[in-house]
């Protein structure tokens, strides 16, 4: 702007005509710029391949480093292992079981290493076979319907449509999964198929693990024969008895200044001070509570409509979406902890890992106060695995703790029963355990390494963005019970949430850390579409939403098809939520029908089953004549199930179908997304 007037200001006063003019100046000075910029640029490239490797970024990695960390095979050399034990894991029990596995490798001369799928280039399998001895074995869990873990999905795609040469790769699969889901251990079964096809090599069958039941179980019966088929494949012995190594070593961080220390955080120090858009796993966005009403009407149990303010928070959800809630521990918990084992819990430490090669430096944030690990980032209310048990036992000097331990860490069908009674049935945390074997003394920072990662809690969202863009809903039991030793176990999420009531003052409001999970549970993409919604107790939670967003359509005079919800729940007095909202909905016309079950109401038991099979006819004018959606929310166990056979049974009876064909018919619903489940167990 300056040059562009004094070029003006100069033309008004000279009168002679100048040897160069003003137009070739600015044309000079163009040519002079680019040839400048193309320059620089040029040289910069020239040299970055040099640079490059040297340059320090605290924040992040170069892409020179990260291509050198992702390449297990380079770690795997380099330091002489010849075991890797990948993971796919949502909750980390994947993970956990991956670790105790490539621990046990030190038994039998194998030197393992833990990676995730999502830091590796998982092309290098192929050069698995330049490694004398060398196996893979992959710790896979399934999720939602029949999904990937997130950090599992690459190396899924990557085996779906990549077709590598894997002979000379020798592997074994065990699989998480829950057999009241439908896909169970789906992802499992097929990375274990997948692979042989590309050539590699099975060692041993695969793993099938069942949390519905015992997976625990099932995983220790898995490795001890995973370990008999690996000593027979590569002709090794075992070493002798397996030794309690620590993975993570103590570090004294009193000296840390209180700014470096961490303090609930989940990745990134002070990130719920400072809060950064996106918000995702790592990086939960600390939303206020906005409302937290009691929905019940009476009885002596509680469920609660909780709205998360997202105002200014830049996240969007869709109908059906989950949000998911980190919670902490409860303070009485943690303080028992200390007590029993005479610790000071407000002091600053770091558990570090000994392994220097890994790309988990510590177990969780740290330094952070021992106070911090055990309210935030340990599960000290979940049931101990039998490693736990077998670790415990060092710190027991009592003879009768200590035989207690070892019969319950080992695989004997005395010892199995032992801890399935004394652990899973009684539902024993580690504060009782320790409360019940009062001479087991642990250090606490070996605790800390033990104890598995406190896990955010998924909920289902209970309404619709194009109601309220500004604030998340969810619709939460209270969890609450009585163990057969007397003891109250509560649930970490719902009483931590029951505490957080928003005040009509100018004192601050409750916040609580949250993030959005996309979901596949969607409504049809077309408004006229007729649906069925069946979901009884907090599974009506999903199909208020549906229902919020279709009132919303026809608010502005678009067309909706049929609504109708099958909702169900003890007394209409008592646990009917959201009765009043679903009545209006029915007199506007939104929904068109609204089948309750209110199963203790009178004599004989009455549940929506019942419902389902006394309307076929109407279900199958619905999903049938009409190619309408079909939607499941609630328990998997045996409310989803019995549903689906009253569906296939409905198919074959209205559709004259055999019982086969009716399957496929449900079965290709489900591929359509016309029969969509959102179930827990």
């Amino acid at each position: 702007m300056e040059n562009s007037e004094g070029v003006k200001i100069e033309s008004t006063v000279v009168t002679e005509e100048p040897l160069i003019s003003a137009l070739d100046i600015a044309l000079f000075v163009v040519i002079i710029t680019v040839a400048y910029f193309w320059y620089f640029k040029r040289d910069k490239q020239s040299s970055s391949s040099e640079k490059k490797p040297y340059t320090i970024q605290p924040s992040s990695l170069s892409s020179i480093e990260q291509t050198s960390n992702s390449s297990f095979i380079k770690k795997l050399k380099s330091t002489g292992r010849s075991l890797v034990v990948f993971y796919g894991s949502q909750t980390g029990t994947a993970e956990e079981f991956a670790g105790r596995i490539a621990k046990e490798g030190a038994r039998y001369k194998m030197k393992g290493m833990v990676a995730d799928p999502e830091e590796c280039d998982m092309a290098d399998l192929v050069e698995m076979k330049e490694i004398q001895k060398s196996l893979a074995i992959f710790c896979i869990a399934t999720y939602g319907e029949g999904d990937p873990t997130d950090n599992a999905m690459d190396f899924y795609e990557w085996l779906q449509n990549g077709d590598a040469d894997l002979e000379g790769l020798n592997y074994a699969v065990f699989g998480l999964g829950n057999k009241t889901y439908e896909h169970y251990n789906e992802i499992a079964i097929y990375i274990d198929q997948r692979l042989e096809e590309l050539g590699a090599t099975r060692v041993h069958e695969i793993g099938l693990g069942d949390d519905d039941a015992n997976i625990e179980d099932d995983f220790v019966s898995w490795k001890e024969k995973l370990w008999e088929s690996v000593c027979s494949h590569y002709g090794i012995e075992e070493t002798g008895e397996e030794s309690n190594i620590r993975q993570y070593k103590l570090v004294d961080c009193s000296e840390v200044l209180p700014e470096r220390i961490f303090s609930g955080e989940i990745s990134r120090l002070k990130s719920y001070e400072n809060q950064r858009f996106p918000f995702d796993v790592k990086n939960p966005y600390l939303s206020k509570i906005a409302v937290n009403r009691e929905l019940h009407k009476s009885g002596d149990r509680s469920c609660m409509h909780i709205e998360f303010d997202i105002d200014g928070s830049k996240m969007r959800y869709d109908t059906g979406d989950h949000v998911a809630v980190y919670p902490k521990n409860s303070s009485e918990l943690v303080d028992k902890i200390g007590e029993l084992l005479n610790a000071d819990l407000d002091a600053v430490f770091s558990l570090l890992n000994t392994d220097e090669e890994s790309s988990k430096k510590h177990p969780f944030p740290c330094p952070c106060t021992y106070r911090t690990a055990l309210t935030y980032y340990l599960d000290i209310t979940s049931n101990p695995r039998t490693h736990i048990m077998k670790e415990l036992i060092e710190y027991a000097s009592d003879p009768k703790d200590q035989e207690k331990l070892k019969l319950m860490a080992s695989s004997t069908p005395e010892g199995k029963k032992e801890f399935h009674e004394w652990i899973l049935r009684d539902n024993r945390n580690i504060v009782h355990i320790l409360e019940d074997l009062p001479s087991v003394k642990p250090d606490l920072d070996h605790l800390c390494e033990l104890l598995p990662r406190l896990q955010c809690r998924y909920y289902s969202i209970s309404s619709s963005p194009k109601v309220y863009p500004k604030s998340i809903h969810i619709t939460a039991v209270l969890v609450n019970y009585t163990t057969s030793t007397n003891r109250v176990n509560k649930g970490v999420a719902t009483n931590l949430l029951a505490q957080l009531i928003p005040t009509n003052d100018e004192l601050p409001q409750p916040t609580i850390p949250i993030y959005i999970r996309r979901s596949q549970f969607r409504l049809p993409p077309k408004s006229q579409t007729p649906i069925i919604m069946i979901g009884p107790g907090t599974g009506l939670a999903p199909f208020r939403g549906f229902i919020q967003e279709r009132d919303y359509a026809r608010k502005e005079g678009r067309e909706i098809g049929e609504m109708v919800l099958y909702f169900g729940c003890r007394k209409k007095d008592e646990d009917f939520i959201y009765e009043n909202e679903l009545q209006e909905y029915v007199a506007n016309g939104t929904l068109t029908k609204l089948h309750l079950a209110f199963s203790r109401d009178q004599p004989e038991k009455k549940y929506v089953t019942h419902l389902l099979e006394q309307n076929a006819d109407e279900l199958w004018n619905i999903i049938g004549e009409k190619s309408g959606h079909l939607y499941v929310c609630g328990d998997a166990r045996s409310m989803a199930k019995d549903v689906h056979s009253i569906i296939v049974k409905v198919v074959m009876e209205k559709g004259q179908m055999t019982n086969s064909l009716a399957l496929n018919y449900v079965k290709k619903m489900e591929q359509q997304k016309r029969y969509s489940a959102d179930v827990w167990s």
